[in-house]
């Protein structure tokens, strides 16, 4: 049976219909709130290519049902910062050409946001203890370290 969810996604109303209670937030986000920057990468929350906030913590979507998120704050990358108006960490990532094939960037930049809210001036060793679970198979994690890093240097 049908289930019609009243979401917020990126501060604004989205209605989305699931045929399933546990059916994934990332295909409601992809598919029915027409955000792509969250990934399908492994479907087991390990790679973090679909991460996203819920209520400001950064969550694997592959994960997470969408009825979750019904009543909480939904932000996906396209939340963070426009292309006039990008986020600190999208600039960052941008300046320091941390981005190879694109795939693994969204759930870098958003696990990298919910821990610069909570630790804003972390070193090296704890941004990548802190990226440590977000897979990158082009081997751009030093970019993304100076990235997050220069991200927290407020450049």
């Amino acid at each position: 049976m049908s289930q019609t969810l009243a979401l917020t996604v990126n501060g604004r109303a989205v209605t989305a219909t699931v045929d399933d209670p546990t059916e994934p937030l990332l295909y409601v986000l992809r598919n029915q709130a027409g955000v792509t920057g969250p990934h399908y990468g492994c479907g087991l929350a390990q790679c973090g290519a679909c991460t996203f906030h819920l209520d400001g913590v950064a969550v694997r979507s592959c994960s997470v049902p969408a009825t979750e998120a019904v009543g909480k704050r939904v932000v996906t990358l396209e939340g963070l910062g426009t292309p006039e108006a990008p986020h600190r960490l999208q600039a960052a990532f941008i300046a320091e050409a941390a981005v190879q094939c694109g795939y693994c960037t969204n759930g870098m930049i958003m696990e990298s946001a919910a821990f610069l809210a909570k630790t804003p001036r972390p070193s090296e060793a704890q941004v990548k203890e802190a990226l440590a679970n977000n897979i990158c198979r082009c081997g751009t994690h030093p970019r993304v370290v100076a990235a997050v890093m220069r991200a927290a240097a407020g450049g």
